[in-house]
């Protein structure tokens, strides 16, 4: 199989392609690491990536995570419990729509 990295480009494929393949198509996108661009009469719609790039794309950076935690030791918010982070949305969410 292909190596578990991008080297190649996105795979451009109609919506009717994807579908009639899409045991291969996800194979391709699982194994190859590689983007799928579902177009529909010829206009891009869809993308579909694998678990990975998705986590990666969508999960915070781990210095992104440490600013956050240093600064909630800052202001001192690292101890709050679920109940009190509840009730600073809840005020601050009233507070927005007072505007």
């Amino acid at each position: 199989m292909a190596p578990m990295h991008k080297k190649a480009g996105p795979i451009v494929i109609s919506a009717s392609n994807a579908r009639a393949n899409f045991g291969k198509v996800l194979r391709q996108v699982e194994e190859e690491r590689r983007l799928l661009v579902i177009e529909k009469r010829g206009i891009p719609i869809a993308v579909l990536l694998s678990i990975h790039d998705y986590v990666r794309l969508t999960a915070p950076e781990v210095e992104a995570l440490k600013a956050i935690g240093q600064k909630a030791q800052q202001n001192r918010t690292c101890n709050l419990t679920a109940r009190q982070i509840d009730k600073v949305i809840k005020t601050t969410r009233a507070q927005r729509k007072r505007r």
